[in-house]
């Protein structure tokens, strides 16, 4: 395993100690997401249908009620469709509430590999640009596996959303 997908299992591990936190997506329960989050009890994983609108709000909903959710989005691509509870939602309810609301959700994702196989144009996009313009909330591209352990400690320690996106062909 290289140092960089090892990082970002140790971080996952780091995580899954807190009984608060929970990982939700696709294929997180089948242990296809590249085994990062191997040895993580699959009672701590939600498995979520294509449908990353409703991930988004559930992902919002748990974290009001308590849970941490790391919200994993396989592919930077359809992050997207989940602007309408980012924009609306995780950036301004603790605004729109004066406080009483603070929802607190860790947002994984990938930009897709070209590299050694091409997943396609659909699949590879890399809309950091637009997701550091859409999040109130701070945005880390990860480069190496030292960008991986500053942005998931940061994102530990903050009580803020945090957006963390990851390069599939570091893995």
């Amino acid at each position: 395993m290289n140092i960089y997908k090892q990082a970002i299992c140790e971080q996952m591990r780091k995580f899954s100690e807190d009984p608060k936190v929970v990982f939700l997506g696709q294929q997180v329960a089948s242990e296809t997401f590249y085994d990062t989050l191997a040895g993580i009890p699959i009672e701590r994983r939600i498995e979520m249908p294509v449908a990353e609108d409703f991930q988004m709000g559930l992902s919002i909903g748990l974290s009001l009620q308590g849970f941490l959710p790391i919200s994993i989005y396989q592919r930077m691509d359809f992050l997207p469709r989940a602007m309408d509870q980012i924009v609306n939602h995780l950036n301004l309810l603790e605004e729109a509430s004066r406080g009483m609301y603070k929802p607190r959700v860790i947002i994984r994702t990938t930009i897709g590999t070209k590299v050694p196989f091409d997943v396609g144009i659909q699949h590879s996009q890399d809309l950091s640009k637009l997701m550091t313009v859409a999040c109130k909330f701070k945005v880390f591209k990860c480069e190496t596996e030292t960008d991986i352990n500053n942005s998931y400690d940061f994102a530990r320690l903050t009580d803020k959303s945090v957006l963390i996106i990851e390069k599939q062909e570091l893995y």
